[in-house]
């Protein structure tokens, strides 16, 4: 059962939602609705490496980048991301835009770990997509989450986007997932290097997750996936479990 304490971290977090997963066998999708997860299916069947949502879902794999279900000749990527339009990186660090029906060349960096909205993670720091690529701050990070106000997750904590860099939370970090609008932090969670998760509520709280996750998201709760593909769902009474058949889960993303 869950306590006061963490009833008041997850309040609020109720509406239907759609999450999507890359998995060694495809992406799936998953209908949740509060902590009740419902129908979910191969979206596409693919090696699918990362996942990005750009008015449509684009979607890395071993071959190519799909963009909504079709291929787009960029060849293979191990992450997207983008804003108004798609971005992709591929296996050796080449970093492009999807313009129109094709891809425009951006730049090179090695190191790439992660893509979300115009920032890329990697064991350099943060770099901005833009015309070129553009060091924006810090040493290195695992992932990036843009939506609200940015968020990095490093060796040494969680960073937030403002006047600078400000450090969050202390600890090695892997993966950060937010939302909310523009200039504004609505809610969050970050899985720590040793498995532990904190969520973000107006401040941030650990919150012991069921098992150790290989990605999380947030958006009408919390979501954490395990690598052998079992989602969890958390929206305030404990977490509900299913059981997605899929393994090898790298992603996650909740719409």
């Amino acid at each position: 059962m869950s306590t006061i304490e963490e009833k008041r971290v997850f309040s609020g977090m109720t509406d239907g939602t759609t999450l999507y997963l890359a998995s060694d066998l495809g992406v799936v999708r998953v209908s949740v609705s509060d902590d009740q997860i419902g129908e979910f299916g191969i979206e596409h069947q693919c090696s699918a490496r990362d996942l990005a949502w750009v008015e449509e879902l684009v979607v890395a794999t071993d071959e190519d980048v799909l963009v909504g279900r079709a291929p787009s000749a960029f060849g293979p990527a191990v992450a997207v991301g983008g804003t108004e339009e798609p971005i992709a990186v591929s296996p050796e660090g080449r970093v492009a835009r999807f313009e129109g029906s094709k891809w425009t060349e951006i730049g090179r960096v090695d190191g790439i770990r992660a893509a979300d909205g115009d920032l890329l993670a990697t064991d350099e720091g943060i770099y901005r997509v833009g015309n070129d690529l553009q060091h924006v701050g810090l040493d290195e990070a695992n992932d990036i989450s843009t939506r609200g106000i940015p968020l990095a997750a490093t060796e040494t904590g969680i960073y937030r986007l403002g006047n600078g860099w400000m450090h969050d939370l202390e600890g090695r970090f892997e993966r950060v997932s937010a939302t909310g609008s523009a200039g504004e932090l609505a809610r969050a969670c970050a899985l720590a290097g040793d498995g532990g998760l904190t969520v973000y509520n107006g401040e941030w709280r650990a919150h012991e997750p069921p098992e150790r996750f290989a990605e999380v998201a947030v958006g009408g709760a919390i979501y954490g996936a395990t690598e052998e593909g079992t989602l969890y769902v958390e929206a305030g009474d404990g977490w509900r479990s299913g059981a997605l058949g899929v393994p090898g889960v790298c992603a996650m993303v909740a719409r």
